[in-house]
């Protein structure tokens, strides 16, 4: 339990002792000044308003009934009603020895776990995976960790992008050279980009190729086995790139996560079947149409979600919602979140209304869009590449690392060239999952390569570096910091600021992972490592003359903060170095 949670639960007793109406929430929030005390009861005024009462005599019966002997040195009332709460170093002491000596650092497990499946990544399986899948993967992968790392069961499911009228197209492309002579082995799929631009070029100029991939979807969905084969080629190959894709971007997704949309075909009919039968999808001009007056416009007129074509085919659509069931009703999940583009809004709430409708998400899951905004360059509009191209994601983490090499050139360093090049890979990788992390998920962003890779300011390469420097200091004091005990003194202001922050690791991960929101996360470890900047300005560590108790506590300290910096880091998928 944190810190603000037991302050919750004391001032919730305390509030029904001193006679507040049933239902008086009170709100604790930590205080931005000192004088304030370290954290702030907020309940008394908007009960007083109820009671017609003083809310200054109402507070003061508040905190007569306030058990916090053990906790706080200090409670009293300011303002119209406000309680602050001045904690007691030995209470803040007793919590951080527990947490360096706790693999988790003091965060405790849910007590109510829950099964949460989610959706994210998701490339289509015909095409290299390009900037456009960036934030799906990292935004999605930071939760997930969050998510495990409290103790919740997470099901990660790619969605991958494997069915439909585009892969008709392939196979006739493939179908075309093999006719030709060239061997399947030899056919170059390893630039999936260029064969699917070759292949799009026919459908759309070339008479007859489109009505000839569209017979090979029917046999594809009919079970054709040529097909069939023709296609796994295909899917391999995509798995294959975006599986070395995954694992440069240190993302924990495997093959075993893909849920691809051909997964669940068997399902569709009786999806369209069951809407039918429970009159929610009616026929609008041959096709199979779900009138949502829940998202009319401002003339009155429904939203109108496809759930079947005219000729009988079947939608993105109909796919998710036989992934409502699933999910739901098949795994019993609690939670489903879903990381796409805000575009994509609308359908996501079309999809959920008539899932709901028709019973296959249970009251009990929690369905919820996690919207994403867009990665934009320089000129405001969507990320490209100098010619107008779409970026690959492979080269741009190429890219990344480079630049990164290029940096770490420019600093002194001993380091081998082999040392240099994995520090490179790290600190180039995390400064792109960093930039975009650290943005409101929500938000649109500018990519730019010379902020990300700064080593100053809130940057992935600051926060790095941040470690190095606190771990340097157990290698100048010549002691192996994972034998190392001693009590915790907290005297010094800047010494109680760093202790309240290291102990609000789990308030943070408990609002990350509730909101799905990991800039959370990377603000707090800035926070955390500027504060460490502050603590260890204002209070030596090794420097000759301070006292043994107090060295050793401040070397606990340091220890917590490294080891926060780390976890923290590495629930965003970030790796750490030793040296750089």
């Amino acid at each position: 339990m944190n810190i603000r949670q037991l302050l919750v639960e004391r001032a919730l007793v305390a509030m029904a002792s001193a006679g507040l109406p049933e239902g008086s929430n009170p709100a604790v929030t930590q205080s931005t000044r000192a004088q304030f005390g370290d954290y702030q009861i907020n309940g008394a005024m908007g009960a007083a308003k109820k009671l017609k009462t003083n809310p200054r005599e109402l507070a003061q019966k508040i905190i007569d009934s306030l058990e916090l002997t053990d906790v706080a040195a200090k409670i009293e009332i300011a303002g119209p009603g406000f309680i602050n709460i001045h904690l007691k170093p030995e209470f803040l002491a007793e919590k951080l020895v527990a947490a360096n000596s706790d693999k988790k650092l003091g965060v405790s497990a849910h007590q109510n776990v829950q099964k949460v499946v989610v959706d994210y990544s998701s490339p289509n399986l015909a095409k290299e995976m390009h900037v456009g899948h960036l934030r799906s993967t990292i935004i999605g992968d930071a939760v997930v960790r969050a998510l495990e790392f409290r103790g919740d069961n997470v099901i990660r499911q790619n969605h991958m992008g494997d069915w439909g009228t585009q892969f008709g197209m392939l196979i006739a492309h493939l179908e075309d050279l093999l006719n030709q002579g060239i061997d399947l082995e030899s056919v170059a799929l390893a630039d999936l980009e260029s064969f699917y631009r070759d292949s799009k070029k026919r459908f759309d100029d070339e008479e007859g190729f489109a009505d000839r991939a569209r017979e090979y979807v029917v046999k594809l969905q009919s079970g054709d086995a040529h097909c069939n084969k023709l296609w796994k080629l295909f899917i391999d190959t995509s798995v294959k790139h975006s599986t070395e894709v995954y694992q440069k971007l240190n993302v924990t997704l495997k093959p075993e996560n893909i849920m691809a949309e051909s997964a669940y075909n068997n399902e569709l009919a009786n999806v369209i079947t069951l809407l039918k039968d429970k009159n929610i999808a009616q026929e609008s001009q041959g096709a199979q149409v779900v009138f949502l007056d829940e998202l009319a416009n401002k003339d009155g007129e429904p939203s109108v979600f496809i759930v079947q074509k005219s000729g009988g085919g079947f939608l993105y659509a109909t796919t998710d919602l036989a992934a409502c069931d699933y999910r739901s009703n098949k795994l019993d999940a609690d939670r489903i979140l879903i990381f796409v583009d805000a575009r994509q809004s609308l359908h996501f709430n079309q999809v959920e209304l008539v899932a709901r409708k028709a019973d296959l998400l249970r009251e009990e899951t929690s369905y919820e869009f996690c919207p994403f905004g867009t990665m934009m360059g320089n000129d405001g509009k969507p990320f490209k590449t100098r010619t107008g191209g779409t970026v690959k994601l492979a080269d741009l983490l190429e890219e990344a690392i480079s630049r990164a090499s290029t940096k770490l050139a420019e600093r002194e360093s001993d380091m081998s060239d082999d040392e240099r090049s994995e520090v490179a890979r790290k600190v180039g990788i995390g400064a792109v999952k960093y930039a975009d992390l650290s943005k409101n998920r929500t938000s649109d962003y500018i990519f730019n390569w010379d902020s990300m890779l700064s080593f100053e300011g809130a940057t992935a390469p600051y926060l790095q570096y941040a470690y190095t420097r606190v771990r340097s200091i157990f290698r100048k004091a010549n002691i192996d910091i994972s034998t190392f005990s001693a009590d915790i003194l907290i005297n010094e202001p800047q010494e109680k600021t760093l202790a309240l922050k290291l102990l609000q690791l789990e308030e943070v991960l408990d609002q990350m992972v509730n909101d799905a929101t990991p800039h959370v996360l990377c603000a707090y470890l800035y926070e955390l490592a500027s504060l460490y900047m502050t603590f260890y300005e204002a209070c030596p560590v090794l420097k000759e003359g301070v006292d043994v108790d107090v060295k050793n506590s401040r070397l606990i300290l340091c220890n917590l903060v490294a080891n926060t910096l780390a976890k923290g880091l590495d629930l965003l998928g970030i790796e750490v170095m030793e040296q750089m």
